[in-house]
């Protein structure tokens, strides 16, 4: 299959599956999320004219953008450029991502006819993801970068579609999610058969790993998480798995949940700056990679700040894999600010490479 790189003899030519696989890899590797985003002028300038939906159901304006953070940072990660609500949109959702918002839903899924409401995604209605990840695959494949293909988990796709956009407080989802537990896992199966097929498409092209964003799961407690969260991304992983590529788990303010986040079936959890890497890998035992974690707001602190903050998060990650983490992958613990200088993303890559 066409992603099946990570357990071959090829994997050490990218490291990024190397470090996942529990090998030894040829440089410690990096990549960034939100790394193809609004902190490049290249990016700025390609996208001026372009809504951000119209852009990510272009294929070679995916690729390049896609591109753009690897050719500018040596980065061992291409991620995919796309936005969680695609697969929304593309399955008959009525919404929109608005500037300085984010996704806003036009009828908000608040009732059982709302859910039942919700279609199924037809694999064709995301062709163009498939036909960039396969444009991307020519460029990437004499590279050492990976190509990481993502989806939004079922919880943070759930809670934008019952708020009706970002939220502070998730009060109207956790009120389904308490007060109505079977139309909550009615909703939740339904973008669980989404996550999959979106993500599927993405593998069948030639995605060489595949990043679950529950960017929002760190609103639940630890009992809520795998009582309603974890059986759901824990289908999604399965339904995945006859695909040998790495999966990545990721979600911000997730401390209490690594364990079970771990457990859902991830080979990579993401960690974001909150908890350092040897105490992540504490927390969840022996087994998966870990990837991350230095906090964004380093990047703005100056380059002898930064090289500190960058080598701690290199002794944590190896103090963690002597103790059974299977490998490091670096990462910011969350998104790249918009207002991050790039060069300061470059200088990271150097000294992580060289780490």
């Amino acid at each position: 299959m066409p992603g099946a790189l990570w357990h071959s003899g090829r994997v050490s030519m990218k490291p990024l599956l190397a470090a996942a696989a529990g090998q030894t890899p040829t440089r410690r590797p990096v990549w960034f999320m939100r790394q193809a985003g609004r902190s490049l002028p290249e990016y700025r300038a390609l996208r001026a004219d372009r809504g951000m939906l119209e852009s990510c159901f272009d294929p070679a304006m995916v690729c390049e953008i896609t591109m753009q953070p690897v050719r500018r940072h040596d980065t061992d990660g291409a991620i995919l450029f796309s936005d969680i609500v695609v697969p929304l949109k593309a399955a008959g959702i009525d919404l929109d991502i608005v500037a300085g918002t984010g996704p806003v839903i036009v009828n908000p899924v608040r009732s059982a006819t709302d859910v039942a409401a919700v279609g199924r995604l037809v694999p064709e209605a995301v062709g163009a993801i498939g036909r960039a990840v396969s444009l991307l695959r020519a460029e990437l494949d004499p590279t050492p970068t990976a190509l990481i293909g993502f989806a939004g988990a079922p919880f943070t796709l759930a809670s934008y579609l019952i708020e009706g956009g970002p939220s502070r407080h998730y009060a109207n989802t956790k009120a389904m999610m308490y007060g109505d537990p079977p139309l909550w896992h009615d909703l939740m199966g339904r973008l669980v058969d989404i996550t999959v097929t979106f993500l599927r498409v993405q593998l069948d092209a030639g995605a060489q790993a595949v990043q679950l964003f529950d960017s929002w799961a760190g609103m639940l407690s630890r009992r809520d998480y795998e009582t309603f969260v974890a059986p759901h991304s824990s289908r999604v992983f399965a339904e995945i798995s006859d695909f040998d590529v790495p999966r990545i788990h990721f979600g911000v303010g997730t401390g209490e949940l690594l364990a079970p986040m771990a457990r859902v079936g991830a080979d990579v959890v993401g960690v974001d700056w909150r908890v350092p890497l040897d105490e992540a890998q504490r927390r969840i035992g022996p087994g998966p990679a870990l990837q991350g974690n230095l906090d964004p707001t380093v990047l703005f602190a100056g380059d002898a700040v930064i090289a500190e903050h960058v080598a701690r998060v290199v002794a944590d990650a190896d103090r963690a894999v002597v103790a059974g983490a299977r490998g490091h992958i670096f990462n910011l613990g969350h998104g790249v600010l918009p207002d991050t200088n790039p060069d300061t993303l470059t200088r990271v890559v150097d000294l992580v490479h060289s780490a």
